[in-house]
């Protein structure tokens, strides 16, 4: 981005909003960044400074990342953009529409807060936790929110607002110099540390760096990245998300027992994680594996050593044009992923299967013209569809007629990471 901050009706604003979110949506988001700067002049004086972090999509590689696995994930154009201002103190004030009370942290202490976890100012201060940790500079400021992503939608806000938060620590204190994995990895630590949630580093990875990635986790700490150039619109298909309206509230324990399995079963091959291992090694020792891990974490293996090699061909199949290919290889991952993975349905309330449900119709929607798989990760979730932009208008219809009005969102991908607007 250009290094000169232009004013926020010039020529080479409305073009970096054009480049980040399309021709289609740039008046609204004109009108956006207008809004957030003009109310952070009137609450806080001064000149605020503009940032903006987006949601992310998961296109291939299901619960794959935390056994050093490799994923195929985007950008996408609904994001968390802020209009901040400095401060000289060493606390956070952040107001964030939809809220009536600004959320408020002091720097003065940065180890976790035992009753914070699970709330946004536990990401406030694990974020800054990991600024300082780091080496990287830290102070206060003052700020205002708005997310463009939608609660439940699968669609990462948690990653999005933590990115957000180093992008600002970033830009405000370090001159922007943070880069973008160390962006993800020190997000993903304060939810992991502070927030309570054992998540990978997929997200904040996509958010952080933007575009269609392909990213190997084989060494967790330094994962290699992989932009995969695709025109994937020119295709003639939509990418939409389905939101079928669970919770993910009281699903902590059953997203930790996938990986958690997944270790169990490489512990009988004396490993850490499931990285290296051999279908026909898991075949020879399936009989140890049940009787260590059980008989779910042996179908949860086979996903994770099939769905690790599906996501190259599906990288491929991407930078080569070849669509079919790509929609057959997202329609075997979502089996995969019902069957073996066993994220569709909770164990525990077999009388809601909103997602399995929304999977078959979508499903019986599409036929072969498509695909859909289920989204990140699972249970009381959201599925992923690739519909034919000529039928998109009716499977819309469809859906909200079922699920209720909204579900349905339409997915554009972003190329531009995290980070300041100049």
């Amino acid at each position: 981005m250009d290094a000169t901050a232009p004013s926020l009706d010039s020529k080479n604003f409305r073009k970096l909003l054009e480049d980040l979110y399309g021709k289609a949506d740039l008046s609204a988001q004109t009108k956006r960044y207008q809004d957030l700067s003009e109310r952070a002049v009137q609450a806080f004086g001064g000149a605020p400074r503009l940032f903006s972090a987006p949601g992310r999509t998961e296109l291939g590689g299901n619960h794959t990342d935390h056994n050093r696995g490799r994923v195929l994930c985007a950008a996408v154009t609904l994001d968390i953009a802020a209009a901040v201002v400095p401060s000289e103190t060493t606390e956070v004030e952040l107001w964030s529409d939809g809220w009536d009370h600004p959320f408020r942290v002091d720097f003065d202490r940065l180890e976790p807060v035992e009753s914070e976890r699970g709330s946004t100012e536990a990401l406030i201060r694990g974020v800054a936790e990991g600024f300082a940790e780091a080496g990287y500079r830290t102070g206060g400021f003052k700020g205002i929110l708005n997310s463009r992503v939608p609660a439940g939608s699968g669609l990462s806000s948690s990653a999005a607002l933590e990115v957000l938060l180093g992008a600002v620590l970033s830009g405000l204190y370090n001159r922007g110099a943070v880069p973008p994995e160390e962006l993800a990895r020190i997000g993903q630590r304060a939810e992991n540390r502070h927030f309570g949630k054992p998540c990978g580093l997929m997200d904040q990875s996509a958010s952080a760096a933007g575009g269609v990635l392909l990213i190997d986790f084989e060494n967790p700490g330094s994962p290699r990245i992989r932009r995969i150039e695709a025109e994937i619109e020119k295709e003639g298909y939509a990418l939409a998300v389905v939101a079928t309206g669970g919770s993910h509230e009281d699903r902590t324990a059953e997203y930790a027992a996938i990986p958690g399995e997944m270790r169990d079963a490489a512990s009988v091959f004396g490993k850490e994680a499931l990285r290296g291992l051999e279908a026909s090694q898991l075949l020879r020792k399936m009989p140890e594996v049940r009787q260590a891990a059980g008989d779910r974490a042996a179908l949860r293996t086979l996903h994770f050593l099939e769905e690790n090699e599906r996501v190259l061909a599906m990288g491929k199949a991407l930078e080569d044009g070849r669509m079919k290919r790509f929609l057959k290889l997202t329609r075997r991952s979502g089996i995969s992923s019902w069957m073996y993975l066993q994220n569709v349905v909770s164990p525990g309330d077999p009388r809601n299967q909103a997602l399995a449900l929304a999977l078959a119709l979508t499903q019986t929607f599409l036929g072969k013209r498509g695909a859909c798989r289920v989204h990140g990760g699972g249970f009381e979730g959201t599925l992923l569809a690739w519909v034919p932009q000529d039928g998109f208008k009716e499977y819309r219809a469809l859906m909200e007629r079922i699920l209720g009005p909204g579900c349905v969102t339409r997915l554009r991908i972003r190329e531009e990471g995290a980070g300041e607007l100049r």
